[in-house]
């Protein structure tokens, strides 16, 4: 309460981080909503098309290589005609079609088993029908390195082995003449048939796969999957038991809100249901929990074999954007990545908390040590402070060893900091965030509100607004020498997704953090750093992309996917704003880092703009959206970050023509200009509220 009013919050049971800061800093009652229902990508027009016909080749080749070939011109000319033709780094010929086949595979399979919103949740509203059943089973599907999902034991069912499936999924199984991910796309189909079946109390039996395709082969694996029936049912149960209207207004009443866990439920915390909760987290004290560091080792190794394979060479030091959520949905992933870098390893207590660390020594590390350049959250600083203390006492630890620069980069940049004139303690200042008190990145509303004229000035900007060290000796000390000494050394920007509930597109931070650190990194050192995106989603197969491979991923699974779009457009003004933010993003990402292909435009232009049905939409229920997306892309093209196929800068000109005279009618006698088709490009400098800090800095920079 806030003296007798009481201050109530409704989040998404899904996002702890930012309800926790509420509960913090406004001594808030959370009444927390269900977060929207989840399905599967699946494969669309021109993907499928394209997936069709390897497929066939594939089965053909296995019969008759002579056959086989009749398909590799139909091939190539669908793949020339399509998105994949920017994305396939092989060249595309006939001499080479095995290992265009090959990416392509790899392409489709992370598209096809991408889990996006099938619309959204309508706080209040319980979902039934089909809906429920992809909510239950989206819950149960994850397979975590400590507890079971309900699809590997579908896939036991029909003697699949499930690791093997989810590690090899470009891999074409003779068998059943189509892929791993393909296979594991029909076990989630089959899956969502056993939920619905447990739902209604039926038994499972071979008609449950009805294409035929899959026999059930043990009957030993039939009895573990009925152990699901029991948990299905309960949380089924659960969902009835959601009361978040009802908990809302009682609360307004003064009423008594329980309690509930917050978290991630595609990461299986089914704990979270029943939503109308008062949202709590976690014990920091356990993170990194016992789990939570064997993954942060294997995506830090896969970082370094990544790195390795493109450059020949080890990365020196290892940029990230660590988030709360790191900590509230995957129990600190990235704090063990961090630490194994830099070679040490978390020590717990017998009830699992964590009391420090120790050295790992060299001779079992194998590698040099890795230096680290953090950029906190503001949340994360706000909830986890002594999680930070313990990452900035190994930086200081590592840093004091008796070793060679070449075995302990964390050592040779901070000999280099004291060269340059710094004092000890801040020449091994390694975690750098906002001033205490703000959560502002800077380049994200630089960005947005188009003051820039080169990336140049994006160094400046990430500097001021994140340019403050934390850590065990010292909260938010001004550090804008040792944050650009340390994004000089930087090899590798990167982030990670741990569920398809978040992405990379979900919030203008990630592109702000990330991709202003990208920047920034590239223009003080000069170099190509690198931009990786991790992927934990599945704990059985960690991988890293490029960060314009995750950007792909993205698009095409949700936002040229008329299944996200159609579930977007049942809910008319919101649903086409959130598809606008969306579309911003991904020009957010372009102006940071150029790691967006023009064909990502291109797609925009022709599913939003060009296509009749999605353009009325829009100018129905919110043309202020569309306005919106198509006045970036205009920007995007001006500025020369996009270079429009044929045809569609004349059509998007001509759109906004025509919007411009809608939102004229439709806008009333408000006073105000408006702003019309006028992107107003400044200089950072030419802002005034930034001239004075700007020349703060440089003084303290010089």
């Amino acid at each position: 309460c806030t003296g007798d009013v009481p201050f109530l919050y409704a989040y998404n049971a899904d996002n702890p981080p930012e309800g926790t800061i509420a509960k913090r800093r406004g001594l808030a009652t959370i009444v927390d909503y269900m977060q929207a229902v989840y399905t599967g990508s699946g494969l669309y027009e021109e993907l499928e098309q394209i997936d069709q016909l390897v497929e066939q080749y594939e089965a053909a080749k296995l019969a008759d290589g002579a056959q086989a070939h009749q398909f590799v011109h139909q091939i190539i000319d669908r793949i020339n005609g399509s998105t994949l033709k920017d994305q396939i780094k092989t060249e595309i010929r006939h001499d080479n079609i095995d290992g265009i086949i090959f990416e392509t595979h790899g392409i489709l399979e992370t598209i096809r088993n991408t889990q996006i919103q099938n619309g959204m949740h309508i706080f209040g509203e319980i979902p039934s029908g089909e809906k429920r059943t992809d909510l239950l089973y989206g819950i149960l599907r994850y397979e975590g390195l400590e507890k079971p999902g309900l699809r590997k034991r579908v896939c036991a069912l029909y003697g699949l082995d499930f690791d093997y499936l989810i590690k090899n999924q470009k891999i074409f199984i003779s068998k059943y003449k189509k892929t791993a991910g393909a296979v594991l796309e029909d076990m989630d189909a089959i899956g969502r048939a056993v939920t619905e079946r447990f739902i209604t109390g039926e038994t499972i039996d071979s008609f449950i796969d009805d294409t035929g395709e899959y026999l059930i082969e043990s009957e030993e694996a039939l009895n573990e999957l009925e152990e699901f029936r029991q948990r299905v049912l309960d949380l089924n149960a659960r969902v009835e038991d959601s009361t978040e209207i009802e908990n809302l207004l009682g609360a307004a009443s003064g009423d008594y809100v329980r309690p509930g866990p917050g978290g991630a439920v595609t990461r299986g915390r089914d704990d979270v249901i029943p939503t109308g909760s008062n949202m709590y987290t976690l014990d920091p004290s356990t993170v990194p929990t016992r789990a939570a560091w064997v993954v942060g080792q294997r995506l830090a190794d896969a970082v370094i074999d990544k790195f390795i394979e493109e450059e020949k060479r080890y990365p020196e030091t290892f940029g990230i954007y660590w988030m709360s959520n790191d900590i509230l949905w995957s129990g600190g992933e990235g704090m063990g990545q961090l630490m194994w870098f830099m070679g040490v390893r978390p020590k717990w207590l017998a009830n699992g908390k964590v009391k420090g660390f120790e050295i790992i020594p060299l001779e079992e590390l194998k590698r040099p040590r890795i230096d680290i350049s953090v950029k906190i959250s503001g949340i994360l600083r706000d909830n986890f402070s002594d999680r930070m203390d313990i990452l900035d006492k190994a930086v200081r630890a590592v840093a004091r060893l008796d070793e060679s620069p070449d075995d302990n980069y964390v050592r040779k940049h901070m000999l280099e900091n004291l060269d340059s004139g710094m004092d000890e303690e801040s020449a091994m200042a390694r975690i750098f965030g906002a001033k205490p008190g703000t959560y502002l990145n800077g380049v994200s509303l630089q960005v947005y509100a188009s003051a820039w004229k080169d990336r140049s000035e994006m160094v400046d900007v990430f500097t001021f607004f994140n340019g403050y060290s934390y850590g065990a000796n010292g909260y938010g000390k001004e550090a804008y020498k040792g944050l650009q000494n340390s994004l000089k050394t930087v090899d590798i920007t990167y982030n990670k997704v741990m569920t398809d509930e978040h992405d990379l597109l979900g919030c203008c931070a990630y592109f702000g953090t990330q991709g202003g650190m990208t920047a920034a990194a590239r223009e003080l050192s000069g170099k190509d750093v690198k931009a990786y995106y991790g992927d934990s989603r599945e704990a059985g197969n960690i991988g890293v992309r490029t960060l314009a491979e995750e950007i792909n991923r993205v698009a095409q699974a949700k936002l040229f996917n008329p299944k996200w779009i159609e579930g977007m457009k049942e809910h008319g003004y919101k649903g086409a704003g959130d598809i606008s933010k969306n579309i911003g993003r991904i020009y957010g990402w372009e102006a940071t880092t150029d790691e967006v292909g023009d064909w990502v435009f291109d797609e925009i232009t022709k599913t939003y703009i060009e296509n009749t049905e999605n353009y009325e939409f829009f100018k129905k229920n919110n043309p202020w959206a569309l306005e919106e997306i198509e006045r970036r892309l205009i920007e995007a093209n001006k500025r020369g970050l996009w270079q429009p196929a044929e045809g569609l800068e004349e059509l998007l000109e001509d759109s906004y023509l025509e919007l411009e005279g809608i939102l004229e009618e439709t806008s009333g006698d408000g006073s105000g200009d408006f702003q019309g088709g006028s992107i107003d490009v400044q200089g950072i400098e030419e802002l005034n509220g930034m001239k004075e800090h700007l020349k703060h800095m440089q003084q303290m920079l010089k």
